[in-house]
């Protein structure tokens, strides 16, 4: 019971204040090179396995959000002991390996809108995601950000007369999560209009970080690794590249895995795992046999709610269930940015809600979703610097 009320006031979160970047839902244009380095900037220099696993869970956003809650209950559990734990769980196996990194599971979750967009991405544009991520290596590489350190090694593959930038643990069984300021990262940044944004380290990583890579200890998780990339190089990019799934480790990941989803190694969406969030286009949703939800219904159920955060306080002036009463006229307010699922985002400034609350634009300007304007108290990037 307590499941279906996460995923019914998720669900219904998601589907009432969609940033603008997704808000056109009938939409068939696809992200552009600009949007796609912008959301991929903060993971792309992850290891190889561990970026291909962040991605896989970003397409089941609310099992991330349920994953996330089970590892804040768990916090002593970490690495494969915690994946261990929830071998039972209905979750994808991608979200349930992510247990084992439960900073970056909790990121996730706290930025559930960019973790939607990760997804939508994923599953409509998974060759252009490749083609965003080795751009943003080489960027990071010629920056002199990107070297083998204790912690990972780089190296480079030959495909089709290019070179991949490949990420691996140092140690197959240790894995280290990178953190690190994109606007550091990758040098000057050539889409003023599309600043990356930056989600600090949490605190037991130490302070934010201006310039340079941090990585917090090392997580026995050898076992929980079952995703990786093949690097295909054709047409001026990186388009042959795909997401690879070892089906045996995954076995033993999850009790529910399905192999027949995987017959050639290659990662392939699941609906069974979406639970009702809206697929980005009408191609998507016919593909995965979707519905438009009532989100009209859905907003008057839930709205101001998100991710189980309390009942609905009715509010004077209001029509609710059949009520016929006086409209009122709220006047914008500004409010300072609260903590979310356990999340702190304090340092991005202001929630700005004016009249309409139904707008989020991540892609342009000061950054902001859901009129959250990420601008004049916050953090800003320009054309390479923090500022």
């Amino acid at each position: 019971m307590e499941r279906r009320k996460l995923l019914a006031l998720s669900a219904a979160a998601l589907a009432f204040a969609p940033f603008h970047g997704l808000r056109a839902q009938d939409s068939n244009k696809p992200f552009t090179t600009e949007q796609l380095d912008q959301m991929l900037a903060p993971i792309a220099l992850y290891p190889d396995a561990l970026l291909s696993q962040v991605l896989m869970a970003a397409t089941y956003p609310l099992e991330v959000v349920e994953a996330a809650r089970w590892s804040q209950a768990n916090p002593n559990l970490k690495g494969d002991a915690a994946v261990a734990a929830v071998k039972d769980k209905s979750w994808d196996v991608s979200v349930k390996s992510l247990t084992a990194f439960p900073q970056t599971l909790q990121m996730m979750s706290n930025q559930l809108d960019w973790t939607q967009k990760l997804g939508d991405a994923m599953i409509g544009q998974q060759k252009d995601v490749a083609t965003a991520v080795q751009r943003l290596r080489a960027k990071a590489q010629a920056a002199g950000n990107l070297k083998s350190t204790p912690q990972q090694t780089v190296t480079t593959q030959s495909s089709g007369g290019a070179s991949a930038i490949v990420i691996e643990p140092a140690n197959p069984e240790l894995l280290y999560v990178p953190y690190y300021n994109p606007a550091w990262a990758y040098g000057p940044w050539p889409y003023p209009a599309y600043p990356p944004p930056y989600y600090p380290p949490p605190p037991n990583y130490g302070a934010a970080l201006m310039t340079g890579m941090m990585f917090g200890l090392g997580v026995a998780a050898g076992a929980a690794m079952f995703g990786g990339w093949h690097w295909g190089y054709a047409g001026g990019g990186w388009g042959a590249s795909y997401t690879t799934v070892n089906v045996n480790r995954a076995t033993n990941i999850t009790n529910n895995f399905n192999a027949d989803r995987y017959r050639n190694g290659q990662w392939n969406h699941d609906p069974a795992h979406r639970d009702g969030v809206p697929y980005r286009t009408p191609a998507e949703r016919q593909e995965f046999g979707q519905h438009r939800p009532d989100s009209a219904a859905q907003r008057e159920q839930f709205r101001g709610q998100l991710d189980g955060r309390g009942n609905y306080t009715q509010r004077p002036g209001e029509n609710r269930a059949g009520e016929n009463r006086p409209a009122e006229n709220r006047p914008a307010e500004n409010r300072s940015f609260e903590n979310r699922a356990g999340g702190d985002r304090g340092a991005f400034g202001d929630i700005n809600r004016g009249g309409s609350g139904a707008s989020r634009d991540f892609d342009r300007g000061s950054q902001s979703w859901g009129n959250r304007s990420f601008g004049g108290g916050g953090e800003r990037f320009g054309g390479g610097g923090r500022r």
